[in-house]
């Protein structure tokens, strides 16, 4: 391997593993935030137990969503620093503010959440869980915006060889950040609705006690759910819009539509080889005129396939790489610009069906504990445990279409914006030695997998434990003045 293919590798492998934590996080804040609220306005005993309990998970996964998240701007400098370069005048400035303003909010307020339980006013401390939840909001919010630039470049003029920004508002405002915004978020809320499914499914299956948090729990990850995959669906096909008019390229892939066509079938499932250009060996199975539709709002719109995109790329951008040495191998070959078709074709399909199953196995879940009932077949735990998997290989999934989609390109070009604001992912690399890249990919991957037993193992002792393992012991009765409450928790 050369240090292209291993920086790529790296950079996939620290990134895939870090978004685990962060959609669990950023949608699991939300939920134990409105399950507090819910204690506070009502003073009903089991939300406070959900709250502990959930709260407690969410700690775990913050944490080593940090350890993991910090590798991931060093990166920059150390494996792609010839982008760093490029892009720094524009790219910094929202990872700048995901840091200062959005990370410090964060954290500022989860600490006083930790460590406020018995020492703040009820109603000032739900309002810091409220204050970190809407952060890592934020936090999402800023780093979308980075990657959304780097996907749709607005916002800047070309000067000296690089891209200068003259309108954070533009950046900030990207329509491409607009519509991956609500989409990404609505994949957080996807995943925190399967890992409340799961573990409160498994508890209620078990039939042990506090029932009445583990059938709350459950129910409100049903249908947040449901709701978050509707949303999902809405928001994906905004998306795909925009990735009609941004990235043709992408969208040609996505299909393996490798002729232009007018109307364009949508592939439900292809049989047979994809990687090839040609497509000559692939039958697919298609609903007419339905990639039209998406692609542009009716059903006639021609759809360009990657054939004649090819073309098009060629005459604009150049048929092959510049002659530097610094660019390896690919100095002088010619560019390939169709992305990795079997990842694309594939990855858009498994985004879709796994955050399908996701909500079906919430409202499966939702229609086998109404009126009270209590799952007892022997597949019910199996299914809802295994279902906490489905969104987050769906999330997964769709970043991993997002990111090779674009490729060679690791700034694509703006249709519509500045001439020479692009810039080939090949150019993007640190002038590093394989070795030293295969070292900090051994290393990370190693230090990373360690943090993986950890965390399940911390996962896996607190939802074993349940909400005994984050509520204070019960006081023996008599212990209590009458009408107090024989849970001797802050409030």
């Amino acid at each position: 391997m050369e240090v292209l293919e291993l920086a790529r590798w790296q950079f996939g492998i620290t990134t895939v593993y870090h978004f685990l934590m962060v959609p669990l996080t950023i949608g699991l804040s939300i939920l134990v935030a409105a399950m507090q609220t819910r204690w506070v306005r009502t003073g009903e005993l089991r939300h406070l137990k959900m709250t502990k309990f959930w709260g407690k998970l969410l700690l775990v996964n913050f944490a080593m969503g940090v350890v993991t998240g910090i590798v991931q701007e060093f990166q920059f400098g150390m494996n792609w620093s010839a982008y760093s370069r490029f892009v720094g005048d524009v790219f910094g400035a929202p990872l700048a503010m995901e840091g200062l303003v959005a990370f410090f909010v964060e954290s500022t307020f989860l600490g006083l959440w930790i460590f406020g339980w018995d020492r703040l006013p009820k109603k000032v401390h739900l309002a810091c869980a409220w204050a970190f939840s809407l952060a890592t909001m934020a936090s999402a919010y800023f780093i979308l915006a980075a990657n959304s630039w780097m996907q749709h470049p607005v916002g800047v003029t070309f000067e000296n060889g690089k891209p200068t920004m003259n309108s954070i508002w533009a950046v900030l405002t990207n329509n491409t950040a607009l519509a991956a915004i609500p989409h990404t978020l609505a994949g957080a809320f996807s995943v925190a609705a399967a890992f409340l499914v799961g573990v409160a499914g498994w508890h209620l299956w078990r039939k042990r006690a506090h029932e009445d948090v583990w059938r709350s729990s459950l129910r409100l990850g049903g249908w947040v759910g449901v709701a978050a995959f509707a949303v999902l669906a809405i928001t994906g096909d905004a998306q795909g819009k925009l990735m009609f008019e941004q990235q043709p390229m992408k969208m040609a892939s996505a299909e393996a539509l490798c002729h232009t066509e007018k109307p364009a079938s949508f592939s439900i499932i292809a049989i047979g080889d994809v990687s090839g250009a040609n497509c000559e060996d692939v039958k697919t199975f298609n609903v007419p005129a339905l990639l039209s539709f998406l692609a542009h709002n009716d059903f006639s719109t021609e759809v360009k396939g990657v054939e004649n995109l090819v073309t098009e790329y060629q005459a604009k951008y150049g048929t092959n790489y510049p002659d530097d040495p610094a660019l390896g191998s690919l100095a002088g070959k010619p560019i390939d610009y169709v992305p990795n078709l079997p990842v694309t074709y594939w990855g858009f399909r498994m985004m879709i069906g796994f955050g399908a199953v996701s909500a079906g196995i919430g409202l499966l879940a939702l229609w086998l504990t109404r009126r009270d009932r209590i799952p007892g077949s022997r597949w019910f735990p199996w299914l809802v445990l295994g279902g906490i998997a489905t969104p987050f290989l769906g999330n997964s999934a769709g970043w991993i279409f997002t990111e090779m989609g674009r490729q060679p390109f690791v700034v694509a070009p703006n249709p519509t914006g500045v001439d020479g604001v692009w810039m080939f992912t090949a150019q993007a690399v640190s002038k590093v030695t394989t070795g030293e890249v295969w070292t900090s990919l051994i290393a990370l991957t190693t230090v990373y997998a360690a943090l993986g037993v950890v965390e399940l193992f911390l996962m896996r002792k607190y939802i074993r434990g349940g909400v005994e393992a984050v509520m204070p012991p019960e006081k023996p009765k008599d212990a209590d003045k009458p009408g107090e409450d024989t849970l001797a928790f802050a409030y």
